[in-house]
């Protein structure tokens, strides 16, 4: 067995583990504990090891490992604390929070993201509490008018009954699948409408996350719709459907593409990254001198081709690698290389007659800077 597996393995079996000890503790030995729900902890526990060992998995590759590392780094690093706990705020709140970033690309993808993911955190943080054992509402003997909640088996607060609060709470998973089924439609009409994501789609990564969200979510107010209004007509079906689709979400949650979920937090140190290496030294263009990225990153680059098997080392050259060369001369080059390609093949000399110094940088037909898709990378990127 490889490394990196076992110890990917490790690290899945001991974050199950302690997941299961706070179940038993929060659920007081599983006094708290439905038994009716063990199915969903049983498959959330898969989802767990799972999780926890693709993720290992991913941060050991070389590319990943290499931000994973430079980003504590560079958050903790003397002189940028105080600016990284401040930016982490910011990037916290406009990254994840309200998405700013997919808003930015189109206002309706930003909306439908931010409705699919409202309504899943709503949910989770309802139902996992609740099926582990970790939160329960009991009656107060002497009042049963109120309702005493309990955390991890410690009684916290009371609230009316018939209080908006317990309105609120206790129909919490009834918005929250309104709010998930109006972004599945939403992103349901995107891929059936727009060209550009309908040419890229596939069933697996792009139409089943959306359809079990789609299942959950309606089996759920299904049963809603039975125990209120209905008296628990065909209630035992839909709670067994409600079960079914629930489980295999979290089954297949470790294998799908909600995986980026949880891959994207490790983002924040990529930005990190970025941010501490354009305050400090740049790293310059061997062909035109001008600083195209930071020393940090170019550096760091090297080492990964090389443990990924590439080489690009340029013996016998002053630049002596091809990653000291900036984008707009790596274009120019190639240009330059099909240009005596072209002519060689027509019977003439790679050598232009009479010789002329060739440009640094290739001419832009656009000359406006930051229009490319990348904004401001793009207009860092760019010099004349």
């Amino acid at each position: 067995m490889k490394r990196e597996v076992t110890i990917s393995a490790a690290w899945g079996l001991l974050t199950t583990l302690v997941l299961g000890v706070l179940i038993l503790i929060g659920s007081r030995n599983l006094a708290h504990f439905d038994a009716a729900l063990a199915a969903y902890t049983a498959s959330v526990l898969f989802a767990t090891f799972g999780l926890t060992y693709r993720y290992v998995m991913w941060l050991q590759r070389p590319p990943t490992a290499v931000y994973w590392k430079r980003g504590w780094q560079t958050f903790v690093k003397r002189g940028h604390r105080a600016r990284n706990l401040r930016a982490w705020v910011s990037h916290l709140v406009n990254d994840f929070l309200i998405n700013r970033f997919i808003l930015a690309r189109d206002k309706m993808r930003g909306i439908t993201h931010l409705l699919i993911m409202w309504g899943c955190i709503i949910a989770i943080a309802i139902t996992f509490p609740l099926v582990f054992g970790w939160l329960h509402f009991e009656s107060i003997p002497d009042d049963l008018s109120l309702y005493q909640a309990y955390v991890f088996g410690f009684p916290t607060f009371t609230f009316p009954v018939d209080s908006i609060f317990a309105f609120f709470a206790f129909h919490g998973l009834v918005w929250s699948s309104f709010i998930v089924i109006a972004g599945v439609m939403l992103a349901m009409r995107r891929r059936m409408r727009e060209e550009g994501a309908a040419a890229l789609q596939r069933f697996t990564e792009d139409f089943l996350p959306l359809i079990l969200l789609f299942a959950v979510s309606l089996s759920g107010l299904m049963l809603t719709a039975s125990y209120t209004w209905m008296r628990g007509y065909a209630f035992e079906f839909i709670a067994i459907f409600h079960a079914v689709t629930v489980i295999v979400t979290f089954l297949w949650l470790p294998f799908g593409k909600f995986f980026h979920i949880f891959q994207r937090p490790a983002q924040l140190g990529v930005r990190f990254y970025k941010e501490v290496g354009q305050r400090e030294e740049a790293a310059l263009c061997r062909r035109c001198g001008q600083p195209f990225s930071s020393l940090l990153h170019i550096t760091d680059l090297i080492q990964v081709e090389q443990k990924l098997g590439y080489s690009y080392e340029i013996p016998g050259s002053d630049v002596t690698h091809y990653q000291w060369i900036c984008p707009p001369c790596r274009r120019a080059t190639l240009a330059q290389a099909q240009g005596q390609l072209w002519q060689a093949a027509r019977g003439g000399t790679a050598v232009i007659s009479p010789p002329i110094a060739p440009p640094a940088t290739p001419t832009y037909v656009n000359p406006g800077l930051g229009e490319g898709p990348l904004g401001e990378e793009d207009a860092r990127n760019f010099h004349a």
